[in-house]
């Protein structure tokens, strides 16, 4: 198994090896939370990278995002652009390994984290998703829509097998092709939403 700890990403991110970071918030991902009424959900974005997505939210009035990752960089990176945010208590910044974090969430976000870690630790993504989020919680993004093999990060897989996995936790509210990705990943990905089953 790749050893896919905080050195390995923190070492990607000091030498500029971030081809899946677009440089801005993903279009799927704010048309999602555009739809979402209460601006004072407990959001978590996990795996984040320099998460781009932060700022739409801000700006849409969402109040209270947290934000984790393995590697320092990209949450130097977010507080560095999102300073009053910080000091406002809307963002919170957590440089931890998402396996070990601890919270009550009402939406997660998931953006490019699922397809970074190790295929053999699917089964405890979706477990630990499930321990995080509230009743009724909802766990939403994209997921890549390719074959999975044991070349990466980032790993693929298909509906099938990304059902298979999901339904002990989750009920399935949407896991379909993605209609409005960005070119690159057009065909690639699939958009779901999923609720924590009792």
């Amino acid at each position: 198994m790749p050893t896919l700890n905080g050195i390995y990403w923190e070492t990607r991110y000091q030498q500029g090896e971030t081809g899946w970071d677009m440089g801005s918030a993903s279009t799927p991902l704010i048309h999602f939370c555009e739809t979402l009424p209460n601006k004072n959900l407990r959001i978590l974005i996990p795996g984040c990278g320099n998460a781009h997505e932060v700022e739409s939210l801000l700006n849409l009035g969402f109040t209270n995002i947290t934000v984790l990752d393995f590697a320092e960089s990209p949450i130097k990176n977010i507080a560095s652009r999102n300073k009053l945010a910080v000091e406002q208590g809307k963002l919170k910044l957590v440089c931890d390994d998402f396996f070990a974090h601890r919270g009550e969430y009402d939406l997660i976000i998931e953006q490019t984290f699922f397809c970074a870690i190790h295929p053999s630790q699917r089964a405890d993504y979706a477990k630990h998703m499930h321990s995080l989020l509230v009743q009724t919680g909802t766990l939403a993004g994209l997921l890549f829509n390719f074959e999975l093999t044991q070349d990466g990060p980032p790993f693929g897989g298909d509906a099938t097998s990304y059902q298979q996995l999901f339904e002990p936790y989750f009920k399935i509210h949407k896991l379909e092709p993605c209609y409005n990705s960005i070119k690159p990943r057009l065909n690639r990905e699939l958009f779901f939403i999923l609720e924590k089953a009792e």
